[in-house]
């Protein structure tokens, strides 16, 4: 169930409503990334500004698992990075006056590895805006759990290029 914050549109009196949930098409319109390295198949909570919650289904058919490692598959430390930077980036992409341009990283800082993600989990992340500054760097905090348990957390870092 999508929570849903009404606006008043400002040329009508009836209340306007905020999107708070996107589907994989609406993502990759959002996002350059394409497979193998879209790695956030829903989002199911998203407050503009602020904060966007992201789902990865973790399946053992994709291709970092044939050799990362075919007898014991793990979900590479980086990729659970990036997928948490692609929620981050839907944020981002959202700004106001922010809708053109890529986002790339510009650092990542305090990132832990707490859980190992394997197929058959279903990896909950969470970025939260932080800051921007001077309309080209930005920063959020991201975490990303399975089964309520903390897997990863970090800052990220973006820097917009044109």
């Amino acid at each position: 169930m999508a929570i849903v914050t009404q606006v008043n549109s400002p040329d009508t009196t009836a209340p306007a409503e905020i999107k708070t949930t996107f589907s994989s098409e609406e993502i990759q319109k959002m996002l350059p990334h394409r497979y193998p390295f879209l790695l956030v198949d829903k989002i199911i909570n998203y407050v503009p500004e602020k904060l966007a919650v992201g789902v990865k289904n973790i399946t053992v058919n994709e291709p970092q698992f044939q050799g990362h490692f075919p007898e014991r598959p793990l979900m590479p430390g980086v990729l659970i990075v990036e997928a948490m930077a692609q929620v981050g980036g839907i944020i981002l992409k959202q700004l106001p006056g922010f809708e053109e341009g890529l986002f790339v990283f510009a650092g990542i800082d305090k990132v832990r590895f707490r859980r190992q993600v394997v197929p058959g989990d279903q990896l909950v992340m969470t970025a939260e805006l932080l800051w921007i500054k001077q309309r080209r760097f930005a920063k959020v905090q991201a975490r990303a759990e399975v089964d309520g348990q903390l897997a990863t957390e970090g800052e990220l870092m973006f820097s917009r290029i044109n």
